[in-house]
């Protein structure tokens, strides 16, 4: 695209998202095709893994593929995910620059360095959810507390069931403070992907960096995501209406095709609306940069050839990588 770099309003920052993805569509849909065809493939095996058991007349069969595929399934959509992600933010860092850009190029440049984004978003992921993990843990913990203390059941006891409703109480004034603080949290680490990928910065400077760019913004950002995640609910809402009225009327129970069905239709809604928060945030992160370091004045004197370019991440696979 033609780059005119310079600082951005948040209506900007939407309408360039759109251009860029409406004119690189192929690119970045084909990127996140690879992710959501995993998610496919493997909705798919649960279904089949579903009716299996149910053959094999083994109790509750949805239950224990549902558990099979959180232990052995996650891990992959985890590692798709981020591969995912960061070829993302690589494509928009050469399109958004007026650089030749393809789907294998830019899995091909984050490979060599998957381990250290998963890495990255391993860590992220921990400071947002290890709270909730710790509140939820211990609601449950107080429940069973109750429950085993009790003289005729928590069900039945008095002060049983007063004990049940000041600990949900708690729980839920817990929630919001964690909620709270998850926005919060996420809105400080919002750049680290970019930044990681496009900086070739380690984990935890990738997260000192996204502090130092996202302050004074996150207001900003707060409302891009907001905008971005209402578009996209509304998308999934829309391309999946036909099978929540399908459901409602067959009582909650969808036949094996119908399922099939809607994990090939996720798969066309997944592949459509994933790229678009990604892009956002590297366009606002580039925003950041020209905002607090000149970035639009450095990036222009390199294309005059007045200064030596900074060394571009992309490195040969055999080149030995130093984790985080």
């Amino acid at each position: 695209m033609e780059s005119n770099l310079r600082p951005l309003t948040l209506g900007e920052i939407l309408d360039r998202t759109a251009q860029l993805y409406r004119n690189n569509f192929l690119l970045f849909a084909g990127i996140y095709a690879v992710y959501a065809g995993v998610v496919m493939v493997l909705g798919l095996l649960q279904i089949g893994a579903t009716e299996l058991l149910r053959v094999q007349h083994v109790g509750q069969p949805e239950q224990w593929a549902a558990l099979g595929a959180v232990i052995v399934l996650l891990p992959l959509i985890f590692v798709f995910a981020g591969a995912a992600m960061a070829a993302i933010n690589r494509a928009v860092s050469r399109v958004y620059l007026c650089e030749s850009a393809t789907i294998r190029s830019a899995y091909s440049t984050i490979l060599p360095r998957l381990g250290r984004y998963l890495w990255l978003m391993t860590i992220v992921g921990f400071i947002i959810w290890a709270p909730f993990v710790v509140i939820f843990g211990g609601y449950f913990a107080g429940l069973f507390y109750l429950h085993a203390f009790s003289t005729n059941g928590a069900a039945t006891d008095p002060q049983a069931a007063v004990g049940v409703i000041v600990l949900s109480l708690v729980f839920f004034l817990l929630a919001i403070a964690w909620g709270v603080y998850a926005i919060f949290m996420g809105l400080r680490y919002s750049l680290v992907v970019p930044a990681c990928v496009v900086e070739d910065l380690k984990a935890r400077k990738a997260i000192r960096r996204s502090i130092e760019l996202s302050k004074g913004s996150r207001g900003r950002i707060f409302l891009l995501g907001l905008l971005i995640v209402v578009l996209q609910i509304g998308l999934v809402l829309l391309a999946q209406l036909f099978f929540f009225i399908f459901a409602f009327k067959s009582h909650g129970v969808l036949p094996v095709w119908v399922q099939v069905l809607q994990q090939i239709v996720s798969f066309f809604t997944n592949s459509f609306i994933g790229p678009m928060y990604a892009i956002a945030l590297a366009l606002f992160y580039y925003d950041q940069r020209i905002r607090k370091e000149g970035f639009d004045i450095e990036w222009m004197m390199q294309a005059a050839g007045l200064t030596v370019p900074a060394p571009v991440a992309e490195m040969p696979s055999s080149t030995p990588e130093t984790q985080a």
